[in-house]
């Protein structure tokens, strides 16, 4: 079921209306919370959920036993169970085909052909997801930052509450359960805000998302065929593809648990706003990044150590993070790309610089604002080259397209309506960028005609402009 289709606008609203008119029985409502999240995700494939149950009662079993250990070599075995079995399962599913492949190839090389199987098993959605979710909460557990939690409903809706199943936010237990466990009432101006920003959401992936993928598919499908300067139109879209796509998903995610009364953590910040890359990663699927900061980064030794292991830990952190997206080769080179583009901001320890937002109360960036945000952005841009191929080679076959004689020619594809709507799009995004997120710029207008007018533009551009072939979401895939 997608955020996108027909069905979830069905759902979405069933749901609602049956979970505030149980308002009075917390249980009731985080038993139906619990029904309509299995139910969402069954609509994928039901013999899947088997495996998301089986999770779930894992790290809920194994969490009890760590807090109910006298020992700490109890709780220690408990706590690596868990981490085991679920990135075996992680592993087996998402990598296991990738490692046997990769092994096949590089023996090759030695005049060897080995006869080893690969698997033909489909992915199921949101397994690195929801599989991170149950990480960091044995992980508090075991670090004694959460307790145990005794009742397996409200930990089963942690997991898998249906807005963040699929595609995140990586949500933390200190953050989420509390609010599971606790009565909710409801908020008129939350549900309303909550609208907005799935409206907001659905601008960004019906309109510019999923015409950006038109083009950018055409592009990459047929790159033999078009010129350098085209190339670079495909890599752009594909930017903002990938952006309006994945934050678009966020802002539904985040603007459906609104209406249940929960706030989820926010995964996007406006990145192509930023001024580096370090602050771009600040910015950019800040669930993911946390993660990795927090349960990664920082056990191995973070930024308390000295230059050289700091150095190693960042590549570490983002080969991770690449390998994180997906069983490829093209992944692994885009974190590393990462990895690289950030050395300057380690080596000059100037990473946490732009902490505070560009151009904060003001309407344009100085000329150095806007130079960095643009190089910053066409770095990232270059990156996104590795991640959208199908391949090592093509990526760079489609690079070495880019810097030919025909860079300077007249594209061969250049869409003015879609262009004009990615504009319009990023206005939105600048000057709501102190704001959760771009659309909530509409409640510091005075004039409520202007407002709802505002409301009713997104709403007839997505009705005149969207893209209503309910594709899949990009990260449904990781």
């Amino acid at each position: 079921m997608l955020f996108n289709s027909f069905s979830f606008a069905l759902f979405l609203p069933i749901v609602f209306l049956l979970y505030w008119l149980t308002k009075s029985n917390l249980k009731i409502q985080n038993l139906l919370l619990l029904a309509a999240s299995y139910f969402f995700y069954s609509c994928w494939d039901y013999r899947f959920l088997f495996l998301l149950i089986f999770s779930t009662l894992l790290d809920f079993y194994s969490a009890i036993k760590i807090n109910n250990s006298t020992s700490k070599t109890s709780k220690k075995f408990w706590l690596v169970l868990s981490i085991c079995i679920n990135l075996g399962f992680l592993g087996v599913f998402k990598y296991y085909n990738f490692f046997i492949s990769s092994l096949v190839d590089g023996v090759s090389h030695f005049g060897f052909k080995p006869n080893i199987w690969t698997l033909k098993v489909i992915l199921p959605i949101g397994i690195s997801f929801y599989t991170f979710h149950g990480l960091s909460y044995i992980i508090d557990n075991y670090k004694g930052k959460i307790k145990a939690e005794r009742n397996f409903i409200d930990y089963a809706v942690f997991v898998s509450f249906f807005p963040l199943l699929v595609a995140g936010p990586i949500e933390r237990a200190t953050h989420l359960l509390p609010q599971i466990k606790k009565k909710r009432q409801f908020s008129y101006s939350q549900a309303i805000d909550g609208l907005s920003q799935i409206l907001w959401g659905l601008f960004k992936k019906i309109v510019i998302a999923d015409n950006c993928a038109e083009y950018v598919n055409i592009v990459f499908a047929n790159s033999s065929t078009y010129s350098g300067s085209t190339h670079v139109i495909g890599a752009v879209f594909f930017a903002f593809q990938i952006y309006c796509d994945f934050s678009g998903y966020s802002d539904i995610a985040i603007g459906s648990a609104k209406l249940f009364g929960i706030d989820l953590l926010k995964n996007f910040a406006f990145p192509y706003f930023s001024r580096s890359i370090a602050e771009f990663w600040r910015r950019w699927h800040i669930s993911l990044s946390s993660w990795f900061k927090d349960y990664v980064y920082i056990p191995l030794g973070g930024s308390r150590v000295g230059m050289w292991v700091k150095i190693r830990n960042t590549f570490i952190i983002f080969l991770i993070s690449g390998f994180w997206h997906g069983a490829n080769w093209t992944f692994i080179l885009w974190g590393l790309l990462h990895a690289i583009y950030i050395m300057p901001s380690i080596l000059f320890e100037t990473n946490r610089t732009n902490l505070d937002i560009v151009a904060k109360g003001k309407l344009l960036p100085t000329l150095k604002e806007l130079l960095t945000i643009t190089l910053t952005f066409c770095l990232t841009t270059f990156a996104w080259i590795f991640f959208r191929s199908d391949n090592v080679s093509f990526a760079f076959k489609y690079i070495s397209k880019i810097y030919s004689p025909t860079l300077f020619s007249i594209p061969q594809l250049f869409p003015v309506t879609l262009i004009i709507l990615i504009v319009v799009c990023m206005c939105v995004e600048w000057f709501g960028r102190e704001q959760e997120y771009g659309l909530q710029i509409a409640n510091k207008v005075n004039s409520k005609f202007l407002r709802i007018a505002g409301y009713y533009t997104i709403v007839l551009l997505i009705l005149i402009f969207g893209n209503f072939s309910s594709n899949q979401f990009i990260y449904f895939q990781f």
